[in-house]
């Protein structure tokens, strides 16, 4: 059973010649397809007898996502690390200083930090990096209205009702992920984070766990995912390359950026995946690449690309050197391990941020097989 798609006429001449008018009014583009399907989604709606509940969680949602498009759309081109941890760790603590350590290391870098705009592990990465390098994305809650004084009414900050609108924005504006020690919530994200990469709804990216020199907090954990998971049939082994974990935030600066060293990012044209780069891999690492990864490419081999069509038709990164392959679209955490072996042999150390990134999430499998 296919996704329901959404429908470019309404089905009424006079409402889709009053929806042809209407975009005219206000100035066409590019985009006015899109546009004009999301006003004949919510003319459905309307259609179905939607109730106000309804009607009002999907108006919200539309209203916090074009909220943090907002905020972050001046941001678009800068690399981005998302750091989650305890609002509840106090500034005397261990983990507190090691999220200012690490967060003062990425700006050093050039990375941004996107917090969720809270107390404790939040602040403490906003107070590293600097509030010029700091974006908030802040939830309402019960007991508590307001982001952390650090960010509060600061231009880049945005504010959700949603947990899942919320949770969108984090995925979609993030390069990079860093944990640190929390409660429900930032379990929460670890597993949905790892989950999104692991069936490949969300794109490849670079994820460290962090805690404190003496800490159990994530040897417990990964023993957890270690003998009940892995040893239980239920995550495969490779799926703990996901993640990397370490008490050094140099270290843990270093195995993000170095994610993008050599690799830039990813886009599917039709059933192939093209893997953009900085620099061409020689004959030799090709070869070693195709040695090593065979088991994800379902036919053919990974190969150079030229730039395809679909990209040159829409500017995308057509300065950058490309691989393709036939990917089997399962072995994500392969895929990422691809990713690390690219950048090991054709990358370099002590990589600063990659400037614009652009990520596509997954292929089209209905589409047209473009070549």
């Amino acid at each position: 059973m296919s996704v329901p798609r959404p429908r470019s006429l309404f089905g009424v001449m006079e409402v889709d010649r009053t929806l042809t008018d209407l975009l005219a009014a206000i100035g066409t583009d590019e985009n006015d397809d899109l546009v004009r399907t999301l006003l004949i989604t919510a003319l459905d709606m309307d259609q179905a007898n939607a109730d106000r509940l309804e009607l009002k969680i999907t108006s919200q949602a539309l209203a916090e996502i074009h909220n943090s498009w907002t905020v972050f759309s001046p941001y678009a081109t800068q690399a981005k690390v998302t750091v989650f941890g305890s609002a509840r760790t106090r500034p005397d603590a261990p983990d507190y200083q090691l999220a200012q350590e690490f967060g003062r290391r990425m700006a050093e870098r050039e990375w941004m930090a996107i917090t969720g705009a809270g107390p404790g592990i939040m602040t403490a990465a906003i107070e590293g990096a600097g509030i010029d390098r700091s974006l908030g994305v802040n939830i309402v809650l019960p007991f508590e209205q307001r982001a952390a004084p650090i960010i509060e009414g600061d231009p880049k900050l945005a504010t959700f009702k949603y947990f899942f609108t919320r949770k969108l924005t984090f995925m979609k504006e993030s390069d990079a992920f860093a944990l640190f020690p929390g409660g429900f919530g930032t379990l929460d994200e670890a597993f949905e984070l790892l989950t999104l990469i692991q069936t490949g709804k969300s794109y490849p990216a670079p994820i460290v766990l962090l805690d404190h020199p003496g800490s159990t907090y994530w040897s417990n954990w990964l023993a957890f995912v270690e003998a009940e998971l892995v040893e239980g049939g239920m995550v495969n082994p490779a799926d703990l390359g996901l993640f990397l974990h370490t008490h050094d935030p140099e270290d843990a600066a270093e195995y993000l950026c170095a994610f993008y060293s050599c690799y830039h990012s990813l886009r599917y044209v039709g059933r192939r995946l093209i893997l953009r780069l900085r620099s061409t891999p020689s004959e030799a690492t090709l070869a070693t690449l195709n040695a090593e990864f065979a088991d994800i490419v379902v036919s053919g081999e990974i190969e150079v690309s030229e730039t395809t069509d679909a990209e040159k038709r829409d500017d995308d990164h057509v300065e950058l050197s490309r691989l393709a392959l036939r990917f089997d679209n399962r072995s994500f955490a392969r895929l990422i391990k691809l990713i690390q072996r690219i950048n090991e042999l054709s990358g370099r150390s002590g990589a600063d941020a990659a400037a614009d990134l652009l990520h596509d999430v997954e292929p089209d499998l209905e589409a047209e097989l473009i070549t």
